[in-house]
């Protein structure tokens, strides 16, 4: 995918792509870049820093909210303190323009072949079903019935936590541990707000009600209605789908 607001450059780098074998596609919509790659599904994303509206360090973070796809910033903007905000934020590399084509193209690969090909860590897929829920936590998605709804990291955090306790009560100070992290304040109001918006996906997969709280211990995970029998739950394993040519840059 290809963040970039100069057209003529953005054009430029896809005929590039193109040529070398990868497909692509641009961003034009700079107020809703988050929902173009929700859509698009990219396995990976050129992204400028100066951009109308929200500048790339913004929607650096947007992304790295649902997603672990690699990132490389293209720009300009040629200060140590940009590069060091851009990877401090989750970009994986910074490019400064004018681009060389050749090294962009190896940059590229380079992250395609760490994260998806040779390079990458053959690890299984977890996989957790409780409650007639499934959820796949590397996704950020959860699965109920033929339905499913896209996670942001600390809402796979917190349903993972629920789901792997269900049906026994887990603590608040719990989650609160599981969702702290290094970029992110996190108290009881942090809590709240993802517990409500946990709440709202589940509600999408038909489970009303679906995180009771229990007053003084902390919140419980309901059954999906319709679920039936209560599975086993539990961890399943899989092996990672890895994409091949021609892949969504």
């Amino acid at each position: 995918m290809i963040c970039e607001d100069d057209t003529k450059l953005s054009e430029l780098l896809q005929s590039h792509m193109q040529r070398y074998g990868f497909q692509s596609v641009i961003v034009e919509d700079f107020g809703q870049v988050l929902g173009q790659f929700q859509r698009s599904a990219p396995h990976l994303v050129l992204l400028d820093v100066n951009l109308p509206q929200y500048d790339g360090f913004y929607w650096c973070r947007q992304i790295r909210s649902v997603s672990t796809c690699p990132i490389i910033f293209i720009s300009a903007r040629s200060g140590g303190m940009d590069q060091v905000m851009a990877l401090e934020y989750g970009a994986d590399d910074y490019i400064t323009k004018p681009l060389q084509i050749e090294v962009l193209i190896a940059k590229i690969r380079s992250q395609l072949r760490r994260v998806y090909g040779e390079y990458a860590a053959q690890t299984e897929e977890k996989i957790v079903q409780k409650a007639g829920l499934t959820l796949y936590p590397e996704r950020l998605e959860l699965h109920g019935g033929e339905q499913s709804v896209v996670l942001t990291k600390k809402e796979a955090v917190l349903l993972e936590a629920l789901m792997r306790q269900h049906p026994r009560v887990t603590a608040r100070e719990e989650l609160l541990e599981l969702l702290w992290d290094e970029q992110t304040y996190v108290d009881e109001n942090t809590l709240n707000v993802n517990v409500a918006r946990a709440r709202k996906k589940l509600l999408e997969l038909g489970v009303p009600d679906g995180i009771e709280t229990i007053r003084g211990a902390g919140y419980r995970l309901q059954e999906r209605i319709g679920s039936g029998t209560p599975s086993a739950g539990g961890t399943q394993e899989r092996s990672m789908n890895k994409p091949s040519g021609g892949d969504l840059a």
